[in-house]
């Protein structure tokens, strides 16, 4: 069973430096204990890939197709396709001084991290200290060494729906996928997270869902949805419905009507105990006095508030309406 690009496979491998033998990556635990490279929080076993994706370094990627399931090799690759040549630009030097002012005492094999104007990030490691000058190299560690590779192929899997499952333990490799539903077409794929969603956190998540869309597409499918999507993952939790504020609203507004209406009310009866009664017989008030009335009710009008003043013409209508009813049974 000779492998061929776009094949997913679960990988066993060791890579050593020619020059100098040490051990840098492996998928085996004792190996990494042995080489003092062992990590506590590492995933180790063999790592499933998609053969042509990138998953692993390009000198490697390229010489797994041909490769046959069960067998072990050695694969040598050179720097340009592992990480890359020295490059001398990439060699700075700095004053003692400017170490000094950080709190720095560099020695010569002190790996160090600096800053740039655009705010890049870049590790190094110190070559030299002399002179009040320190010269560091920010070239890969590994640039320039030709790299050996002892692998296996463990497995190539053929099942669509472990295929997703091997490429969602490739890149989400604390989700438990077997909780995860998939459903497979000839071209399209969906991915449910929901089963799994509490258990994961979400920056994480939508950093999975684009590596996998990327490794999907690479499979040939064309239509790939996600449960819950990039986007639902990135929307801000919803805030409180504000049906509650409007019920508040309502609840202080009532009693402030009903006082409107309940002065409206007095203003009314006021005005039928003394504008609404007929006058006496013989006597009349003078016109002056009654345009005097007028205007200081005119102005008292003016500084009471708008629900005020349209409770006021309310009352004036309904007076007027009184006086002239009672006038029409008069002259009957």
């Amino acid at each position: 069973m000779a492998i061929k690009r776009g094949d997913v496979i679960r990988l066993h491998y060791t890579g050593r430096i020619k020059e100098t033998g040490e051990v840098f990556d492996t998928t085996y635990e004792e190996v990494a204990k042995e080489a003092g490279i062992y990590n506590e929080n590492g995933i180790y076993g063999p790592v499933p890939i998609a053969v042509g994706a990138g998953h692993v370094l390009k000198g490697l990627d390229e010489q797994l197709e041909g490769l046959e399931v069960g067998k072990k090799y050695e694969i040598v690759v050179p720097p340009e396709k592992g990480f890359g040549r020295r490059d001398p630009k990439l060699i700075k030097t700095f004053t003692l001084g400017q170490f000094r002012r950080s709190g720095i005492a560099p020695f010569p094999g002190m790996p160090v991290e600096i800053e740039t104007e655009g705010g890049r990030k870049l590790k190094g490691r110190v070559l030299t200290v002399s002179g009040g000058r320190v010269r560091v190299d920010f070239n890969h560690p590994y640039a320039g060494k030709h790299l050996v590779y002892e692998v296996e192929v463990v497995e190539k899997i053929e099942d669509p729906i472990e295929k997703i499952k091997a490429l969602i333990e490739l890149r989400l490799p604390m989700v438990d996928r077997e909780k995860v539903i998939i459903e497979v077409g000839e071209k399209d794929v969906t991915v449910d997270f929901t089963p799994v969603l509490e258990e994961v956190d979400r920056n994480t998540l939508v950093l999975g869902e684009i590596l996998l869309e990327s490794d999907l597409r690479f499979l040939g499918y064309e239509e790939i949805t996600f449960k819950p999507s990039v986007e639902e993952l990135l929307k801000p939790p919803e805030e409180k419905e504000s049906g509650e504020v409007v019920e508040l609203e309502e609840t202080v507004g009532e009693p402030l009507v009903e006082k409107v209406e309940e002065a409206g009310e007095k203003e009314e009866a006021t005005a039928e105990e003394t504008g609404g009664k007929p006058a006496e017989e013989g006597k009349k008030e003078p016109a002056e006095e009654t345009g005097e009335e007028n205007r200081a009710a005119e102005e008292k009008s003016k500084k009471g508030s708008t629900k005020g003043r349209k409770a006021r013409r309310t009352t004036a209508r309904k007076t007027s309406s009184k006086k002239k009813t009672r006038a029409s049974g008069k002259r009957e």
